[in-house]
């Protein structure tokens, strides 16, 4: 299949996309001027945005793409005044530009991507931050285009992943480091409940996504929200036993020396249903083996 890609240069996206090509899919991802395009999977195409409403539809009537996976985002955890505009150009008005382009040129699929922060206190609708409101509204947008058009547009929410690849300061890498660096971190009390799944397994749902809007003639998915949660949720700290005991290492934390910050997620979305057929296949503590063998190497 054609298939167009956002967010190319974060860490889901690039094993996504080398996932995709090694199945013979045909990628074209779209970036910005400056993106920086090292690690993306050779044989990608890419199209340069520059905000060009009709360029834009242009371009998706010159591929003719089977669907659009849109994983491109602005995170901030807390947000300040002069952010706003960037969250709402980057969560609201570039997705809106993608369906607007998608429904003129009869693509047939969609999956966005959301966030278990959409969920606060495991609320139907309760947003964590300013970013999980805009992540809100950019699917209740959609709903204008799928109800108005015959696309498969469908959701799947994420909270936190790892992986090789992973240059985000995540908790994982943080801990790598401190180790590496004989370092002492401050961090929470540490009962916050973590959700954490490995990148092939984040991988696995949106192929399988992919695999049942393909074969969907009837768009029987508009609208559906997909989830991907680990069956090893815990505390924080029973994380980091965890984490000592696949890197064999001690772990110099000072547990409370931080305050939680604003709206602290303690106890993950979990009323969220998983893509049809997708089982967690890789545990945390091999996963975390796994990444220290692959990350010395």
């Amino acid at each position: 299949m054609k298939i167009i890609i956002t967010g190319s240069t974060g860490f889901v996206a690039k094993s996504l996309i080398q996932t995709l090509i090694n199945e013979g899919h045909e990628i074209h991802a779209i970036i910005r001027s400056h993106s920086n395009t090292e690690g993306i999977a050779d044989g990608t195409k890419f199209y340069v945005d520059n905000g060009d409403n009709q360029a834009l539809l242009d371009y998706f009537n010159l591929v003719k793409p089977n669907g659009v996976i849109h994983l491109a985002s602005l995170f901030l955890a807390q947000h300040n005044t002069e952010d706003i505009q960037s969250l709402i150009t980057s969560n609201i008005t570039f997705g809106t530009r993608l369906l607007e382009a998608s429904t003129k040129s009869y693509v047939k699929w969609f999956i966005n991507t959301g966030t278990f922060w959409q969920h606060y206190e495991n609320e139907a609708y309760n947003p964590v931050n300013l970013y999980a409101a805009t992540k809100q509204a950019f699917q209740d947008i959609a709903k204008f285009y799928y109800e108005t058009n015959d696309i498969n547009f469908v959701t799947i929410k994420l909270n936190d992943t790892f992986g090789e690849g992973d240059t985000r300061k995540k908790v994982f890498n943080l801990w790598q480091n401190m180790i590496k660096n004989n370092e002492t971190l401050g961090m929470s009390p540490g009962d916050q409940i973590i959700d954490i799944s490995y990148i092939d397994d984040i991988v696995e749902a949106y192929t399988l996504m992919i695999s049942h809007l393909k074969n969907d003639k009837n768009f029987s998915y508009k609208g559906d929200a997909f989830s991907v949660s680990s069956s090893e949720r815990m505390p924080l700290k029973d994380l980091a036993k965890v984490f000592e005991e696949a890197t064999k290492s001690t772990l110099n934390i000072n547990w409370g020396e931080r305050p939680y910050r604003d709206r602290e997620v303690m106890i993950p979305w979990d009323k969220g249903h998983p893509v049809l057929g997708w089982k967690q296949k890789t545990f945390l503590l091999n996963a975390i083996i796994k990444l220290k063998e692959n990350t010395n190497g």
